[in-house]
């Protein structure tokens, strides 16, 4: 029997165990959105903005571990996902995101709600099709998702004609994928694994460096076993944390231009770098010729371009995190000549050192008697929450005192935009972590310029019940660019002073959520409790300390040790 390509659609999606999706009708897709009705078992989460849609199905990716769909109509819409799409890239994020498009007829004349998106969208998608034949539909859909999840995980677009929606096929059935030029390698080369190990046993002062692969290839278990195993401190990156434990005694906290003094002055000084899913952002490396320069830099990743890229590396091993270092950890186990507690034992006195820096150097703020500091309120969340909530933020300062003071013991706790920063990602996309997680605790940290972004998402999470908290960190600025204008541009702060702002307390109330404010040290813990509390979507405006920078910092162009502390 026939069926349309609307049909198919929703079919392809339960195939692929998708039971949610975001986003936002229009002309194109309507009847995609009049065959959703028939699917009960695929929740439709009907956001405010297009971009909203791909940022929480970013996040139902990160929170699922699974692939994120969002679907929109054509032009406008297609056009909206596009900053979303972008850091889902940026991120390695395995998202579909499904446009609408004119009837093949009408492509490239000019027709109402045309756009190029396939062409718009070719730089920031792992791969992007449009679908021009009925026939084409199921092997694409089923192409895009085995594209979107495997190897190096991102986003994946599919541009769909209105005709091809409307068209008649017969459904294929269920065939492996297969793609002549698209093999990942998955499996680590045994003699790389080999050479990578022997190198270990001859350093006294190595550093696991680990990035958001390990989180993509869930392997926190295998990197937390082998630094445990060899004694091995361990600094993540933004993408990371989460990966190893932040409150372990092993771990560095993040490294960088906004990283603990320890961690970067143990990569500056160590002689062994085992970097595991990361990518030597320049975020990361600062002044590259001044990056571990006593390091012999040891490299894991699944995708090939990354390797060499920034940073020369010694033994660079293409393969699936998760399984290269279940390797390690078996060879350090079972090669004869081999004693992991000797090699812990000979790591004591670089441990000692570390220690020395973080007694030297704690990661911390000075406080000040009746003002907010955002780093406390960030300390709170944690404490309150006994660690265990999901945390997304939007970009900016906000973004870098919740990497710093909410300690992340667990993988996908932890949702930012990294490579791309976009202000506006953590609302919509604590809702796309809420619907994935509904029984999770889950808090947007955000600025009081970032939340104004994507602010109309009040109303999604209304609609859908998502209790989500909202954490205004509110100093009536774009505060990360305010403190560059201090720092180097003598206090001109153009363009950085939020002159007017919203009342969030009564903008909370006017989707019918829940507004709290706290405007001094003592009023922040009954906040967040009655927050936490409250089973209804939460805004708490705290307003904090107007000036206060993120610390520590490493200035443009400098090296990861010329850091301005507090």
């Amino acid at each position: 029997m026939q069926i349309t390509g609307a049909q198919a659609l929703m079919k392809c999606l339960t195939e692929q165990n998708v039971d949610c999706i975001f986003g936002f009708p229009g002309g194109a897709v309507i009847d995609i959105y009049d065959e959703l009705l028939r699917h009960p078992e695929i929740t439709h989460v009907l956001v405010r903005h297009e971009q909203a849609a791909v940022h929480a199905a970013d996040a139902y990716a990160r929170v699922k571990g699974d692939v994120g769909v969002a679907l929109v109509t054509s032009g406008p819409g297609a056009t909206n996902t596009v900053t979303g799409i972008a850091s889902a890239y940026m991120d390695s994020i395995p998202i579909v995101v499904f446009t609408g498009q004119v009837p093949t007829t009408l492509i490239g004349n000019d027709a109402f709600q045309e756009v190029d998106i396939v062409g718009i969208t070719r730089p920031c998608t792992k791969h992007n099709y449009l679908v021009k034949d009925v026939k084409d539909l199921v092997p694409t859909i089923r192409e895009a998702f085995h594209i979107a999840r495997s190897g190096r995980p991102g986003p994946v677009l599919i541009d769909l004609p209105k005709d091809v929606m409307a068209g008649k096929l017969t459904f294929p059935e269920p065939a492996p994928v297969q793609m002549r030029t698209y093999r990942p390698t998955y499996e680590p080369h045994p003699g790389q694994i080999d050479k990578a190990c022997r190198e270990i046993l001859k350093c006294s002062r190595p550093v696991l460096y680990i990035g958001g692969g390990i989180i993509a290839s869930k392997a926190s278990a295998e990197v937390t076993e082998l630094a445990k195993k060899l004694n091995i401190p361990v600094t993540m990156t933004l993408m990371g944390l989460g990966g190893f434990p932040g409150t372990d005694t092993l771990s560095l906290g993040m490294l960088g231009m906004h990283g603990t003094y320890y961690a970067n002055m143990a990569v500056a000084n160590c002689d062994m770098l085992i970097a595991v899913g990361a990518r030597f952002d320049d975020r990361v490396t600062g002044k590259i010729a001044a990056f571990a320069p006593q390091a012999k830099i040891i490299h894991i990743d699944i995708d090939p371009s990354s390797i060499s890229k920034n940073v020369k590396v010694q033994v660079p091993i293409v393969a699936d995190c998760k399984r290269a270092l279940a390797d390690m950890n078996h060879w350090f186990e079972t090669t004869a000549e081999v004693d992991p507690k000797a090699v812990a034992a000979r790591h004591e006195p670089w441990i000692s050192q570390i220690k020395e820096w973080k007694t030297a150097h704690p990661l911390g703020y000075i406080e000040e008697t009746g003002v907010i500091k955002p780093q406390f309120v960030v300390q709170k969340l944690h404490e309150l929450t006994g660690g265990e909530a999901i945390i997304c933020t939007e970009v900016g300062q906000n973004q870098m005192w919740a990497a710093q003071f909410y300690q992340f013991d667990k993988p996908n706790h932890w949702m930012t935009s990294g490579g791309l920063g976009v202000m506006g990602y953590g609302f919509p996309a604590a809702i796309g972590a809420q619907m994935a997680a509904p029984d999770k605790v889950v808090i947007d940290i955000a600025g009081d310029g970032s939340i104004q972004m994507n602010i109309q998402e009040l109303a999604t999470a209304r609609q859908y019940r998502c209790p989500v908290k909202i954490a205004i960190l509110n100093n009536n600025y774009l505060g990360m660019v305010r403190q560059w204008q201090e720092l180097f541009y003598n206090k001109k702060y153009s363009a950085t002073v939020l002159d007017v702002a919203p009342d969030f307390v009564a903008l909370a109330k006017a989707y019918g959520a829940v507004g709290l404010r706290a405007t001094t040290p003592s009023e922040v813990e009954p906040v967040i409790k009655e927050a936490l509390a409250t089973k209804n979507t939460v805004i708490m405006d705290f307003v904090v300390c107007r000036e206060e920078g993120v610390y520590p910092m490493v200035p443009a162009g400098k090296a990861t040790t010329e850091m301005l502390l507090v």
